[in-house]
């Protein structure tokens, strides 16, 4: 059904009564609400009132760490408010105080106008405050509609009234434009679909202020239309959202102001159509940043890499020839076999058909530890469940792919092992406090340095990175790409496929597109646009 349809939803809260998916629009709501030309013309004038949530004065410690310090802002009713910074800047340990998982050391939070020193969980959700995390807060083996009610379920005679369940999560579903099953299973459902689950069971809970904490970061450029579409949605209804996200394009897209945290302090608020870029990168990194992405190298026409018509259950007929010292950048939409690509010529996937070539010679890889052998490293999309042990040391982390270097028999040679890793972090500038604390410790940008150390240490000539930015801040970004720059200058020849369409056009030498497990086209950089590669992946 249309997105745009007037027919009232509801949803039953508990037995005796049913309330409405969005809750009521009051007064201040609605003058929050409209367009958005209008909302950036009263701005200015709005007034206290205005403001759902207030924080004076909030400060967290942990130990003699000191989290945040002194926070103190305002978020208006039904605006979407951005909150960025660099990863460790405080915005994960504010989002736990608002929801009540943490309590703060100091400060008061007001919301609707009610002060309260701290939040507990239930007292969060009771209010009306809510959020969205990275990892969902989803009951795999569950489904839909029970996810939605769990913790307030239907009943009827005593027993699950699955029927109302079912047709009342449809119909949220269709409030928001979206047909959905709601007897699937959660954990049959990709990334986008969960993540929809997760906004409909929040407003469903007649949340009043919604905190998506990087809620585009795992989706396809087409999924966060999608997501941009029913934020602005929600904002019509009258529903605050504080929005958390790396990608600045998208704070310019479909926010109205936005806010800045540095080193555990708030820096600033400003009016999003009278702010710009530089602006707000300046105010999260405490400098002003240089050009985005470092200058195209010039490459070698050497090849030391050629994939001759691979094929698997995933790909198909793919040929391609990656050149010394070049970065390959592999562009398509989720599915098309990027990653799977990557897998294949590593050797962690099964290869049906084709052959692989290094140096003009035709080798077998049949396992990551082949590929290893043959100075080929791998730094995986998902760092936290495929790059990294979280609970282990970061030194540990770092030498774990050369362990039989470091040895002598059995014994790992605890002296080399320092070396190498201290040469490592300096050289990729690592923010640590000891190589003995968990890679859990540091940052998402200095756990993707961690990952990208590991692969150094192979001494590889080919390095594949699958998503090299993904969840990280402005500041590490430009430090990836910085220290791939020289890696490539240096001679090594990197294979990179990225989501982020401003990166594989920044990035890339060259750049291949894929389309339902086939190279659909390959690009030089006078040809480089979005709308070419995105011809390519989608047509």
């Amino acid at each position: 059904m249309a997105a745009g349809r007037n027919r009232a939803v509801i949803l039953a809260a508990s037995h005796s009564g049913r309330l409405p998916l969005f809750p009521a629009v009051t007064e201040g709501q609605a003058r929050a609400s409209g367009d958005k030309e209008r909302r950036e013309q009263s701005v200015n004038e709005q007034t206290k009132d205005d403001n759902i949530l207030e924080v004076r004065g909030i400060s967290k410690r942990f130990g003699g760490i000191e989290a945040l310090k002194d926070i103190s802002f305002s978020v208006r009713r039904g605006e979407v408010h951005a909150l960025v910074g660099e990863n460790g800047a405080g915005k994960s340990t504010f989002i736990k105080i608002l929801t009540g998982a943490h309590a703060p050391s100091g400060g008061t939070i007001s919301f609707d106008g009610k002060e309260y020193p701290y939040l507990t969980p239930a007292l969060a959700l009771d209010i009306g405050i809510t959020a969205i995390y990275q990892e969902f807060n989803l009951i795999p083996f569950l489904s839909v509609s029970e996810n939605i009610y769990f913790g307030c379920e239907l009943m009827k005679n005593g027993l699950l009234d699955y029927k109302s369940m079912n047709r009342n999560t449809k119909e949220m579903f269709q409030e928001i434009g979206m047909e959905l099953e709601p007897r699937m299973r959660v954990q049959s459902m990709g990334v986008a679909g969960q993540q929809l689950v997760e906004i409909v069971k929040a407003i469903s809970k007649k949340a009043r202020l919604i905190i998506m904490d990087e809620p585009s970061a795992p989706l396809t450029e087409a999924e966060t239309e999608t997501l941009h579409r029913i934020v602005r949605q929600l904002r019509e209804k009258g529903i605050t959202i504080i929005y958390i996200s790396h990608r600045m394009e998208e704070i310019f897209e479909i926010c109205d102001r936005v806010s800045v945290f540095r080193d555990g302090s708030y820096i600033s608020t400003s009016i999003v159509s009278e702010t710009n870029r530089k602006t707000l990168i300046a105010d999260m990194v405490g400098r002003q940043m240089g050009e985005a992405f470092p200058e195209r190298g010039k490459g070698s026409r050497e090849v030391i890499m050629e994939i001759r018509h691979l094929s698997n259950r995933r790909i198909h007929d793919v040929s391609l020839k990656l050149h010394r010292g070049e970065i390959l950048g592999v562009g398509g939409l989720v599915g098309a076999g990027r990653t799977e690509l990557l897998r294949a010529i590593y050797g962690a996937d099964e290869i049906w058909e084709g052959e692989i070539m290094l140096n003009g010679e035709t080798v077998t890889i049949a396992s990551p530890a082949a590929a290893l052998k043959y100075s080929i490293a791998l730094l995986p999309e998902d760092r936290k469940q495929q790059g990294v042990v979280m609970g282990m040391s970061i030194g540990h982390n770092i030498s774990l792919a050369i362990l039989d270097r470091l040895s002598s028999f059995t014994v790992i040679r605890k002296k080399l092992e320092k070396e190498l890793c201290s040469g490592l972090v300096k050289e990729l500038a690592i923010k640590l406090s000891s190589l003995k604390s968990p890679v859990k410790t540091l940052s998402g940008g200095n756990q993707q340095k961690v990952v990208l150390a590991k692969c150094l240490a192979t001494n590889c000539d080919i390095l594949f990175i699958d998503e090299p930015t993904r969840g990280i801040d402005v500041g590490a970004k430009q430090e990836i790409y910085r220290i791939m720059r020289k890696l490539a200058d240096r001679g090594t020849s990197i294979l990179m496929v990225s989501s982020e369409m401003s990166e594989l056009i920044g990035m890339s030498d060259r750049i291949i597109v894929m389309k339902e497990g086939q190279v659909a086209g390959e690009l030089e950089p006078e040809a480089y646009s979005q709308e070419t590669i995105l011809n390519y992946a989608a047509l």
